[in-house]
């Protein structure tokens, strides 16, 4: 498509969810340039491109994923990505189509007049006024609908339900401080295990499976954040690739993408 022409897309924010988006355009041949912070919160690295600002590069699934320092380092045939989470950025590249997937549950200074084409995840925003469409990102029948006037459901602060558990799969931290891991992304545990320890105080799963997420323990964590991620249905291959909810938000906005180049 035109629309892709002399520059890449820009996605603000390389979480898991943002990661499925980033997937499907680079498997459509898409450049794309991920803006992040400097101390990404994502729990599922293995599926998040943001694990690049930690490692300096990473790998999902079969894509490629490279820090850069500086916008001319970024090399189309690799996912760059590159910490500017002020995006400062944008207005250097003028992108054709900028995409917001922070996922902040609100508007983080994400414009319709920042490109032709501005695309958001989720609640925050409003279409058309913040940005040319909105992508529901709630489980359920309207999962991955492109919204064209109006916001997605709103934030319920409860995560989606599996075999019957909802924020039970959560692991929140018992403290302020550094998670200090016992476990890692993959490995099985029992409902009370220890998963790891923050300033002295133990991580204990509340339920049975496979850790799908795990904070980075270079992360200064807050008293009861969200630090982890315990998948019930103990299938390991389900850490490290990306999840089905993840895809159909990617499918919407490539469908985005397509409305906009008629």
């Amino acid at each position: 498509m035109d629309i892709f022409k002399d520059s890449p897309v820009i996605v603000r924010g390389g979480g898991d969810l943002a990661t499925g988006v980033i997937y499907r355009l680079r498997v459509a041949g898409v450049p794309v340039l991920v803006l992040e912070t400097e101390c990404p919160l994502a729990v599922r690295r293995a599926v998040s491109v943001c694990e690049a600002v930690y490692e300096g590069r990473c790998r999902v699934e079969d894509m490629e994923c490279r820090l850069i320092s500086s916008l001319d380092e970024f090399d189309p045939a690799v996912v760059g990505v590159l910490v500017d989470p002020r995006g400062d950025s944008i207005a250097a590249l003028r992108p054709r189509i900028l995409i917001d997937a922070i996922m902040a549950k609100r508007a983080t200074g994400t414009a319709r007049g920042m490109a032709p084409v501005t695309i958001a995840l989720g609640p925050g925003f409003s279409a058309p006024e913040d940005v040319l469409y909105v992508i529901e990102t709630m489980r359920g029948h309207s999962l991955g609908r492109v919204i064209t006037k109006g916001a997605a459901i709103p934030d319920t602060k409860r995560p989606g339900v599996i075999m019957g558990y909802g924020i039970e799969r959560l692991l929140r931290a018992p403290a302020e401080g550094r998670l200090v891991p016992r476990k890692g992304i993959g490995d099985l545990v029992e409902a009370g295990e220890t998963v790891g320890e923050i300033a002295g105080h133990p991580v204990r799963a509340n339920i049975s499976g496979v850790i799908r997420g795990l904070i980075h323990p270079s992360v200064e964590c807050r008293y009861d954040m969200k630090i982890g991620d315990v998948d019930p249905r103990g299938v390991e291959d389900y850490c490290f690739t990306i999840s089905d909810k993840s895809l159909s938000i990617a499918g919407g906005v490539m469908e985005a993408i397509s409305r906009s180049a008629r």
